[in-house]
């Protein structure tokens, strides 16, 4: 069943404490800033209270003294959880033991390729990549993307107006969800998700709509990309009139789901039928296994015009603090979203996209994607040969860097000490922590990544990155040998 994350209906107090309220607590989300009962008076709210977050103004005017917080901040930041302690605040690598390896968070432990980096360098001892770029992007990296995205999508691409660089693929998303969310839209996006996309749709009006990927858990031993189903009839329930726009994010992270064309077909349809926007997240379309098919789907009938396809430097490069990404759309979907990147942040990081023009321009001579998705593969035997000797249930992804562990069998101690950050939070939080902490091997707890109703099958899983080097990536597979005294 999709459910729909509500408005929030919750105020905060003036304190600067975050509280982790338990999830039978009825609210929308399951993370919860502490509140208190105010007597109702009249003006600004109860006893002068801002409504909109629970803050009291104190500007000198009325004798208070307290001056910690004198300007009330928008409403809008208590959605999308946007000021809750987040997981990644919670996995924060100060938190969790020196020696631990973050096999975690998606960034990696080697450097871009040094061709890659020389151009940087060249660009930054050149005068105009200094300086601002064209909202749009240098016309080099769109000349660079037009050449070698073209081909893919079947089309010339028209670098003027079809094409839009952005200070990574999360800022062309924001302002495409700028351009074309009314307050109330409502937006599909298949669970687990992106954590980034909930703000980023609630912060411009929108209502996320969650719409789960369904493991095959009756399947004995591995289970594979194709394994997480897509109940179309769930997902056509899923759709109201309020829908505008729905998110397919292939390959998948976390799951490393690399959706057939058949599913493609089918969500394509319903796109067709009820005039929906598709947001393609497509950053990692440079790391498919196995011969893996990936299937844009911008290019199946009908939908070039009603399809962003979103791509990113940062994943095809090594380069994710770079903060250079793109957009590929027809006009009617560039332009506006043109309008909005440029009142967000007027330009990208010039002189890096002068650098991932070059990647671009050499990637094929190079055989530099080839090469990477080579790489990657080997990276993933080590991570997979890891699990299998553990004899843990694990998904095989077909694209992406990223591996789910089925984390259910695994007993912890009963009185294990835990943070009071874990409060109210899915069992694999705690599962993560102990892992971390006494294995030495940091993951992320997948529940993150689910709306409060369909959370429970998130909380059998943990994320784990292959983005290492083979080195790190052996020697967290050793350490995770010893999970083996804990697992049922």
């Amino acid at each position: 069943m999709a459910c729909v994350t509500l408005p929030s209906r919750f105020a905060l107090c003036g304190c600067r404490r975050i509280q982790i309220i338990p999830r039978n607590t009825g609210l929308p989300f399951r993370r919860r800033f502490s509140s208190m009962p105010i007597p109702e008076t009249s003006a600004n709210g109860p006893n002068g209270v801002n409504p909109a977050n629970g803050f009291k103004p104190t500007n000198g005017v009325n004798g208070t003294k307290d001056r910690s917080n004198l300007i009330p901040y928008s409403s809008r930041l208590l959605t999308g959880r946007a000021l809750a302690q987040d997981v990644w605040s919670i996995f924060n690598a100060a938190n969790l033991p020196a020696d631990c390896i973050n096999l975690g968070q998606g960034y990696m432990n080697f450097p871009p390729p040094k061709w890659v980096v020389d151009a940087a360098e060249e660009a930054l001892r050149t005068v105009a990549p200094n300086h601002y770029a064209h909202p749009k992007g240098r016309l080099r990296l769109r000349e660079a993307i037009a050449k070698h995205y073209g081909p893919q999508f079947g089309r010339e691409l028209d670098v003027e107006t079809e094409i839009q660089v952005s200070s990574g693929a999360n800022e062309g998303q924001y302002s495409v969800f700028t351009a074309f969310l009314e307050q109330g839209d409502e937006v599909i996006m298949f669970e687990p998700y992106f954590d980034q996309y909930l703000p980023s749709i609630t912060f411009n009006g929108g209502k996320p709509v969650y719409v789960p990927l369904h493991p095959n858990e009756s399947k004995e031993g591995r289970l594979t990309g194709d394994d997480w189903i897509v109940d179309f009839d769930e997902l056509r329930r899923a759709i109201s009139p309020r829908t505008k726009i729905i998110i397919v994010n292939t390959p998948h992270n976390p799951v490393g789901k690399v959706f057939t064309r058949e599913e493609l077909e089918k969500i394509a349809a319903l796109a067709e039928e009820f005039n929906l926007l598709v947001m393609a997240d497509e950053v990692y379309d440079c790391l498919v296994f196995d011969d893996r098919e990936h299937v844009r789907i911008a290019t199946l009938p009908g939908m070039w015009e009603r399809t962003v396809t979103v791509g990113s430097a940062g994943k095809a490069f090594a380069a994710t603090g770079w903060r250079v990404g793109w957009l590929i759309g027809p006009p009617s979907i560039i332009r506006p979203t043109l309008a909005a990147c440029t009142r967000i942040v007027f330009c990208s990081n010039s002189p890096l996209q002068e650098a991932s023009a070059l990647g671009l321009e050499q990637a094929k001579e190079r055989k530099y994607f080839e090469t990477q998705v080579r790489e990657y593969e080997e990276r993933r035997a080590v991570l997979v040969d890891a699990f299998e000797r553990l004899g843990m249930k694990y998904t095989l992804p077909q694209g992406s860097y990223f591996i789910l562990l089925d984390i259910s069998s695994v007993k912890i101690p009963e009185d294990y000490p835990f943070p009071p950050s874990l409060n109210g939070r899915g069992k694999d939080f705690k599962a993560c922590w102990f892992i971390a902490c006494e294995i030495g091997v940091s993951s992320i707890p997948v529940s993150e990544f689910y709306c409060d109703e369909h959370c429970k099958i998130g909380e059998k899983y943990a994320r784990f990155g292959f983005c290492k080097d083979v080195d790190t990536l052996r020697l967290a597979g050793e350490r995770l040998q010893e999970l083996k005294k804990f697992v049922s």
